[in-house]
Parts: C-alpha cells; sequence; structure tokens
C-alpha cells in the first residue's frame, strides 16, 4: 500500500525514480568553556581555512557541471568566510566568554540567522540565511572532526530525500542522476527556485517526516506541481502519474513559445509580465525565462553585510548593469527596504517589538536623507542606459511621498546643473503595501506615476497577522474577497487618472489569482521568474471581456476557498 507525504511544490515537474537518503549526523552543540582562548581561536582559523579549501573544490565542479549560476552559490558561502567581520565576531565571543569555537560558532550563526530567515517575503535574505546555516554546518564539520553527507556518491537515478538540501549539497549534483528532491523542512526559497530551476527538477519541500517514512531505494513519485510524495506508489498511481507527466512536458513546450512573443490576451489586451530580481545573476535568469521587465529590483543586495555603505559610484555601477541589461524594458528599482527584522550593520536601528510596524522602508530614507539621496543621485545616474522607474516603500501618508519625491527633484536639478546626462522619462512611483493607502488610492492616484501593490505585506496587514507566524500563517489569503476589493480599489482609482498598476508580491505568479487580477485590469505581473511562462501563456489565453462575470462573483463571494472554486470552474484548465 503507498504513503502519501504532503508537501509545498517549490519547483514544477513530476520525476518517479528510487530514493537516496542524503541523511548525516546532527551536529548538535553545547556550551562549553575553555581555558585555553588561544588554543580555540586557533582551531576556528584552521575551521576556516579548511572550509575555504573546501568550498573552492566544490565552486569548481558546479561551475563545470552547472554553469556560473550553479557556481554563484557556492561563491556567496565563500564570500561569507572571507568577510573579517565573521571572523572577528566568533574571536571576540571566544575571547570575551571564554567559550569553545564551536560555541562561538553557532551564537554567531545564530544571530545572523535571526534577521535572515524572518524574511518570508525577500528570496535575497532568505538565500542568505540558508548559506549561512550551511557556512556553519561546514565550520563545526571541522570542528567536531565529522564528516558531511557527500551528493557526489550518488551514481545512478535517484530523487535524493533529505532533512533539508544546502545549496553546496545541491551544486555537487550531477544532473545526469538526480531526478527530484524531497525535504522535511524548507520554504520556497531561492536556494530551492534558483538551483532546481537550474537542474530542470521537480521539488517537494516541507513535508516533515520525509527522512523517517522513506528508506534506501523506495520507490517514489515527486508532484513538484501539486507538493506530493508519493512512496511506493501502485501500478494504478504509476500510470496516473506517468500520464501527468506527458501532459506537463507538452505544457512546458506551450509556454515556450511564448517567450519571443508580447503578452496580448485573447480579446488584444496587452499585459507585462516582469521579473523580481536581488541580483545580476536573477536578471540573467529572469531574461532566459521570457521576463518583459523588472517589476521589482531590490536594492537591497548592495548594503547587506557590509561593514559601510555604498558609495554613490558603486551604486551607480550597479544600477547602471541592470538597467542597460534589460535592453530597453522597464526596470523598477525600489528604494532601500530595510529596518526591523532587516538590520544594517552601518546604520543602527532601535530594537522594536513589533519591526514590520516599525522604522523601516522609506521612514528611514527621510530621517536618514544623506542615505536616501545617493541612492537616488546614482539611480538617476543610471537612468540613460535604459528605461528606469523608481519606487518608494512602505509609504503611509501623501506627506512622506512628496518628502521624497522633493528630495529626488532636487537632486535631479543638482545633477542637471552640473551637466550629468539623466533620462527624461524617469516615471516616480510607490509601493502600496498599507491598507490606509488603499482606501486614499484615488488621492495618492493624481500624484504618482504608477502603484507598485506589494501584495506580501498588503495581505497580512489586511488580516492583522504574520503569514511567518506558523499560527496565524492561514490567515495569508491571497484570493479572499477582501484582498481582491482592496486590489481592485487601487486600480480602478489609478486607471481614473491615467496611471498604470503592477503588482510584486506572490499573489502576481499565482495562476488562480491571475485570471481575477486580468479581469480587473492589473496592468503589470512581477514575479518570481520560474512562473513567468506560465503565467504568460496562461493570459495569452485569456479573453478579459469573458472573465467579468467570474471577477463580479469573486468580489461577492464570502471565503477564499470559494472563490478559488469559482476560478477552477471557469478555467478547467487549472484544474490539474
Amino acid at each position: 500500500m503507498s504513503l502519501l507525504l504532503n508537501g509545498l511544490a517549490a519547483s514544477n515537474g513530476i520525476a518517479i525514480a528510487p530514493a537516496y537518503l542524503l541523511v548525516g549526523s546532527d551536529l548538535p552543540v553545547q556550551k562549553q568553556h575553555t581555558n585555553d582562548k588561544d588554543h580555540e581561536v586557533t582551531r576556528l582559523h584552521d575551521s576556516f581555512a579548511f572550509s575555504r579549501q573546501e568550498l573552492r573544490r566544490i565552486r569548481d565542479q558546479a561551475h563545470e557541471r552547472l554553469g556560473q549560476r550553479a557556481a554563484a552559490v557556492v561563491d556567496t558561502q565563500l564570500a561569507m568566510l572571507g568577510d573579517p567581520a565573521l571572523f572577528a565576531m566568533m574571536r571576540q565571543e571566544i575571547m570575551q566568554s571564554g567559550v569553545t569555537a564551536e560555541w562561538a560558532v553557532k551564537q554567531t550563526a545564530d544571530h545572523y540567522l535571526t534577521i535572515f530567515e524572518k524574511q518570508n517575503d525577500n528570496d535575497y535574505l532568505q538565500a542568505r540565511g540558508t548559506a549561512m546555516r550551511d557556512v556553519a554546518k561546514r565550520l563545526l564539520s571541522h570542528l567536531m572532526a565529522v564528516e558531511l553527507p557527500d551528493p557526489q556518491k550518488l551514481d545512478h537515478r535517484a530523487i535524493i530525500v533529505a532533512a533539508n538540501i544546502t545549496p553546496t549539497d545541491t551544486a555537487q549534483f550531477d544532473r545526469r542522476y538526480v531526478a527530484g528532491l524531497v525535504t522535511d523542512t524548507g520554504g520556497r526559497t531561492s536556494h530551492f527556485t534558483i538551483m532546481s530551476r537550474t537542474l530542470s527538477l521537480p521539488v517537494v519541500v516541507g513535508t516533515k517526516t520525509a527522512t523517517t517514512e522513506i528508506q534506501n531505494g523506495d520507490l517514489l513519485i515527486v508532484d513538484g506541481i501539486h507538493g506530493k510524495v508519493i512512496v511506493r506508489p501502485t501500478e494504478e498511481e504509476l500510470e496516473q502519474y506517468r500520464l501527468m507527466a506527458g501532459k506537463f512536458a507538452r505544457e512546458q513546450e506551450a509556454w515556450g513559445a511564448v517567450r519571443n512573443q508580447q503578452t496580448i490576451s485573447a480579446d488584444g489586451r496587452h499585459f507585462e509580465v516582469a521579473a523580481n530580481v536581488g541580483t545580476l545573476a536573477d536578471m540573467e535568469d529572469a531574461r532566459k525565462n521570457g521576463a518583459e521587465g523588472i517589476g521589482l529590483l531590490r536594492t537591497e543586495f548592495l548594503y547587506m553585510n557590509q561593514s559601510r555603505l555604498p558609495s554613490e559610484e558603486e551604486q551607480f555601477r550597479a544600477y547602471k548593469q541592470f538597467v542597460a541589461g534589460m535592453n530597453e524594458k522597464r526596470v523598477v528599482a525600489r528604494t532601500l527596504d530595510v529596518g526591523g527584522d532587516k538590520r544594517l550593520g552601518m546604520v543602527p536601528l532601535p530594537s522594536e517589538a513589533n519591526p514590520y510596524l516599525g522604522f523601516r522602508a522609506i521612514r528611514i530614507g527621510l530621517a536618514r536623507p544623506e542615505i536616501l539621496r545617493s541612492q537616488l543621485r546614482a539611480l538617476l545616474r543610471a537612468s540613460v542606459y535604459g528605461r528606469l522607474a523608481i519606487m518608494f516603500p512602505m509609504v503611509a501618508t501623501l506627506e512622506e511621498f512628496h518628502q521624497a519625491r522633493a528630495i529626488l527633484e532636487e537632486e535631479r536639478a543638482q545633477l542637471s546643473s552640473a551637466g550629468v546626462p539623466l533620462a527624461q522619462n524617469v516615471e516616480l512611483g510607490m509601493m502600496l503595501e498599507i491598507p490606509a493607502v488603499a482606501m486614499m488610492a484615488d488621492i495618492f492616484a493624481p500624484e504618482v506615476d504608477f502603484f507598485s501593490i506589494g501584495s506580501n505585506d498588503l495581505i497580512q496587514y489586511l488580516f492583522a497577522a504574520d503569514r511567518g507566524n506558523p499560527r496565524v500563517a492561514y490567515l495569508y489569503q491571497e484570493l479572499h474577497p477582501a484582498v481582491l476589493r482592496t486590489v481592485k480599489r487601487v486600480i480602478d482609482a489609478a486607471h481614473a487618472e491615467g496611471k498604470w498598476v503592477g503588482m510584486c508580491g506572490e499573489m502576481a505568479g499565482n495562476p488562480l489569482a491571475a485570471p481575477l487580477l486580468m479581469g480587473m485590469g492589473l496592468d503589470e505581473f512581477s514575479m518570481n521568474s520560474n512562473r513567468i511562462l506560465q503565467i504568460r501563456s496562461l493570459i495569452k489565453k485569456m479573453n478579459t471581456r469573458q472573465l467579468q462575470p467570474l471577477v463580479h462573483r469573486a468580489l461577492n463571494a464570502q471565503s477564499a476557498p470559494e472563490v478559488a472554486e469559482l476560478v477552477r470552474t471557469a478555467i478547467p484548465e487549472l484544474n490539474r
């Protein structure tokens, strides 16, 4: 009899193959003190050296097997190990507290993980958290003389099953043998999205019990479409999934056909499907996946894990690469969005009981205008190399937007006076994340060039529920009529003033939400790159006029499940 495990679909696809358990010894660390601090510092230094040596070897293998995209994942860890601040922090823990090197590694890693891994809506910081966890485990393996699991030992086609899969594990996979991935823990992080996309693997994460329920050699079906793992399937289940795999392969081929076409609905309405990016590698991935622009450029990557603020020149060079790299396709750059849980070492911030509602984003930019001014100058200088739009995050009042816009205009005037070339068509907008702004959208709309709806924060604020908190995560409901009504209110207010509206949260890449957003008139969808071709293909099949009755019924529904059922009934192809 087969066994069904439910998890989270992290990467589309279906695989049928035997299981290969990639399970190593836990590395529990207990607090211990030492009488020889210098010896512990030497041990720590040696563990850094050994780890760097291993990672360089793994990076070279990853580059040879999977290309630069995979090698870049390992480069992130090498950069961490090469950061003097990380070693200094661990050394300080040893010298001040008199603890062993193992405890110093654990304490320091835990400090960073509390910062990185709370950011469920920020793929870049989630990836940093994953990298930090991997670095810490590698350091501890050398300190404790424990051998880590070795994915390179796999010599036959199989599905990797693990408690979690680290970036360096994935970078060592041989694409000839790895058919899919299953983990006990995890969510949709940039690591799984990036690497599974590179390998074209189906991935199911967060099953909780895969490593205890599955034995080496068990035949598995990994359903990366619905987030299911079937252990020891029956013949009937095997036949069902073989047919489903063939259908999915044909769908992928059809999605690829739209890559070089415009995204135009069946009744001639043009939509823009763009990508959310945080690194140059993300941009390259977006282009390969048919992105029609960058709907969200997260500029935090220039600031995180740095000992000083980036200079205007450093920022200019980075932004220029993005703007020029998209070949006249629009790049929407979000100004620095940090604060609360996203800390910057070079910008002292207060400790807050409720950081999501605290001193963050544009609030910091207005309180520390020298940071905002430097960033805006760099963005304006980069604008001549393509098509740039700028948006301010977390705006709550019209006065905040006016203040930020005034700073932008002052910097624009100073640069023009100095003879610096600037584009004349830089659009200025704002992320709409706060319910109060949605209620006042008709007042904001005449002031902006566009809105970009940050659905992740907007939804959790609408329901007063931290979606990172498992006890209330069920309240994060993208299809709830309250969310749909709020989004429609914003779109209608913007369109009344002739302004466009985008969406850059997870909702934009949800196939069940796409027909509703189309019908409500959303102009731009921005999402993780792996969803772009699917959403573009779906949009091209839809008729926006014929979607109006569905939108009407959804807006008047009573719950998210009711809305989901309405969409599936109206569009049968979403019932797979």
